[in-house]
């Protein structure tokens, strides 16, 4: 195997959406994540201390919106079933939760059409599904 001579310190996702505003709001206060930086066409999200996610305005960029298609972004949480429930909360639809390689995971898209998938190690934190 051949070792990178590089490494990497950082990570960030760059969404570009035509439904930005109605996007950037999903994810700040609906996901509620904490704003990194932000002006009038981009807004960088911190997910960890080393990985962010941003959103551009694609009327603004280079780079033109995909509205989602070819885009799962895959988040890791502690409790599932409180993710779920805080996110139909919201107002969020989300799939019911179920088994994949070896977690429990759901889905629901934001506003642009990405698709978010949360889950947890199922061997981890037991679910409902068991009861």
């Amino acid at each position: 195997m051949i070792k990178s001579s590089f490494s990497l310190q950082r990570s960030n996702t760059i969404l570009y959406c035509h439904h930005w505003i109605e996007t950037v709001h999903f994810y700040k206060r609906n996901i509620c994540l904490p704003v990194a930086f932000e002006n009038d066409w981009f807004v960088e999200f911190q997910l960890t201390d080393t990985s962010f996610l941003s959103i551009a305005n694609s009327a603004r960029a280079t780079i033109s919106a995909v509205q989602g298609q070819g885009v799962t972004l895959t988040w890791e949480v502690a409790d599932l079933e409180k993710a779920k429930e805080y996110l139909e909360l919201q107002g969020i639809p989300t799939t019911q939760i179920q088994r994949k390689w070896g977690a429990l995971v759901f889905y629901c898209t934001d506003p642009e059409g990405h698709r978010l998938e949360f889950w947890t190690k199922e061997n981890e934190k037991r679910s409902s599904l068991d009861e």
